[in-house]
């Protein structure tokens, strides 16, 4: 059908002769209302950005020398943020004079080994910081429930 043809048509019924494809010869065009094609297009697009789901990275800070329940309750935390499907920073503050660095050094590793270890299946460790790093952390993300 010529163009002009197809505008007639489509101005007689109120309504608008769309290009889809210009690419094609002849071109692929459709008789629409526009106005609500495109307001259609919109909401779908709304409704699909609602259904995502998107993954934040929450931070959590703790002491190299850290007392046990002080570290549970840290570590509740830790579980609440996994649950919600978020990713989890867990960074040690390393402050202080050199004596107290020093110790730290060491017993920063053991406290990553026991968080990674009270963590368990809940979590995988996703990455760790690098050696030369002033402030140490881990990052856990959550690990995806079978249903």
């Amino acid at each position: 059908m010529p163009i002009g043809q197809a505008l007639q048509i489509a101005a007689d019924e109120g309504l608008d002769l769309v290009e889809m494809n210009a690419n094609n010869n002849p071109p692929i065009t459709k008789i629409m209302d526009f106005g609500k094609f495109k307001y259609e297009q919109k909401k779908r697009a709304n409704e699909a950005k609602k259904n995502q789901k998107r993954t934040e990275l929450k931070e959590v800070w703790v002491k190299p020398f850290i007392e046990a329940n002080d570290l549970n309750i840290k570590m509740k935390k830790v579980f609440e943020f996994l649950e919600d499907g978020d990713k989890v920073k867990i960074s040690v503050m390393t402050k202080g004079n050199k004596r107290v660095l020093a110790q730290g050094r060491e017993a920063v590793p053991e406290l990553f080994a026991k968080i990674i270890e009270t963590v368990g299946e809940k979590g995988a460790l996703e990455s760790r910081s690098k050696p030369e790093e002033r402030t140490k952390s881990i990052v856990i993300s959550p690990v995806k429930q079978a249903k």
